[in-house]
């Protein structure tokens, strides 16, 4: 069978072997394989399911929570669409990204900026320290309390950075971490739904989720794009936990390499260039449709449904305890939640600032690494002088990390932790309607046409982009006072 030509783009050619075959499917082995929708969902119920959410219910209404369905549903599609490329080729997104026009050095600086734009407002690690000093402290913070939140803050940040560089594998330390974190945090939530929410407001927050085009009038658009971004993973969330689809060894990635820890990862080589394989070979096709079963359940069933019950469970409770029209930000931001759950139970309290650092630590973990990946992965696909350092990829990833970390403790001092959440998320607005515009180009452009997006995910990821791109210029709109909307 004479070799398949495929356009390699404004990068090296991609290397040429099979593709390795997932294990049988069956429920040991999807246990087994799936394991980026954890790390993801763990990370959305952060920043959108236990912030965003309430403080947009609390305000508008659970009407507004058909915005979630939708959100959820086409970042999915996205999600899988950003995995087709990474399962083909084992590469990141960010690579196939740089393969088109202009080629990489002008990719590899939209997207790290673009990154460094959503994630340069830790808005994440000072909620998480809010829910430090309530449990320790015995009270939600208030402003005279500003420098005990950030040196909380502070503890916080080096804690992440120790846990990545023991993780052994990157993928799999944040995988378990963010495993004990979701199945804690449901426990709690339903638990706690069960036993104080009324039935009558479990149905009012069910309805709520397919209310759809319900808009409430003189809307705070900063706040509704922030919560339409956030319901899912949001932005570069999305790009680089699909990223670890490589490192848990996806379709190629197994092929390509993964990202080791500083101190316990063994030695893995990464490979700079990909590698893809023949989908006209019978056992090669088979294989691919094998591995999107469990693409499926890892990001259908685990992210996707995972999210829409996370937000769900998480506005229950706040519109269940807490006064519509209530303020959810400022510095306290994070551990309002307990403060009205000790009023049924004392011990709520520390249950709930348990549950919210853990909660929030784990975006805060997730976004740390993220961070580190998204610019080690773009500097390492563009450039070949991190390739002669000592350590290779593993230096590069460290370096950033530490770097990012410093900037942290820095970036933590300048405002509220809400307002840094809502900055960062409507940037991850902007960034899902680049993103999908450009994983539709590298999936149409590289990929061979038996591997290729059906028609009706192709309008779903034009969709994608039309819902996103209304909530941007909405927002921007409304800022600049240029549209009236609402």
């Amino acid at each position: 069978m004479a070799e398949q030509l495929v356009n390699p783009g404004k990068m090296p050619d991609w290397g040429r072997a099979d593709l390795p075959p997932p294990p049988p499917f069956n429920f040991k082995n999807v246990i087994a394989v799936i394991g980026p929708g954890t790390i993801a969902l763990s990370m959305s119920i952060g920043s959108g399911e236990w912030l965003m959410g309430p403080a947009a219910a609390v305000k508008y209404g659970s009407a507004i929570l058909w915005i979630t369905t939708v959100a959820v549903f086409l970042q999915v599609i996205w999600n899988q669409e950003i995995a087709r490329y990474v399962m083909y080729t084992g590469e990141t997104a960010f690579s196939g990204f740089m393969r088109t026009s202009p080629g990489p050095r002008f990719w590899g600086w939209v997207y790290a900026i673009l990154a460094t734009l959503q994630y340069i407002w830790p808005g994440w690690a000072a909620a998480s320290a809010a829910t430090i000093f309530a449990a320790t402290a015995g009270h939600i913070p208030g402003a005279a309390d500003k420098g005990a939140v950030l040196a909380w803050g502070y503890v916080s940040f080096g804690v992440c950075a120790l846990v990545l560089m023991l993780g052994g594998v990157v993928e799999k330390g944040l995988e378990r971490i963010s495993t004990f974190i979701v199945l804690w945090i449901a426990f709690f939530l339903l638990a706690f739904n069960l036993a104080f929410v009324p039935a009558g407001t479990w149905w009012k927050v069910f309805k709520g989720l397919f209310a759809f085009g319900q808009l409430p009038s003189g809307a705070d658009w900063l706040l509704l794009a922030a919560f339409a971004a956030y319901s899912g993973a949001g932005g570069m969330g999305n790009v680089w936990t699909l990223s670890w689809l490589r490192d848990k060894g996806y379709g190629m990635g197994s092929v390509t390499g993964a990202i080791p820890s500083a101190i316990a990862g063994k030695e893995i080589r990464l490979s700079k260039i990909g590698t893809i394989f023949d989908p006209r070979k019978e056992h090669n096709l088979k294989a691919w449709k094998e591995w999107w079963k469990y693409l499926w359940v890892d990001q259908g069933a685990v992210f996707g449904l995972g999210c829409i019950l996370g937000m769900y469970l998480c506005v229950l409770i706040a519109v269940g305890i807490i006064p519509q029209g209530t303020n959810l930000q400022g510095l306290a931001a994070g551990a309002y939640q307990a403060e009205y759950m000790m009023k049924f139970w004392k011990p709520l309290w520390f249950l709930c600032l348990f549950t919210g650092f853990w909660i929030l630590w784990g975006t805060q973990l997730s976004v740390l690494d993220g961070y580190s990946r998204v610019i080690t992965d773009i500097i390492w696909s563009s450039t070949n002088k991190p390739h002669t350092w000592k350590g290779g990829v593993k230096t590069l990833y460290y370096l950033t990390l530490l770097v990012f970390v410093a900037w942290g403790c820095i970036a933590i001092n300048m405002a509220a932790p809400m307002l840094l959440l809502l900055i960062g998320a409507n940037m991850a607005g902007l960034i899902h309607v680049v993103g999908g515009i450009h994983i539709l180009v590298v999936n149409h452009k590289f990929l061979p046409k038996e591997l290729r997006p059906p028609l009706w995910r192709t309008i779903m990821l034009i969709a994608f982009v039309l819902f996103y791109g209304f909530f941007v210029i909405a927002m921007v709109g409304r800022q600049t006072g240029w549209w009236k909307i609402g």
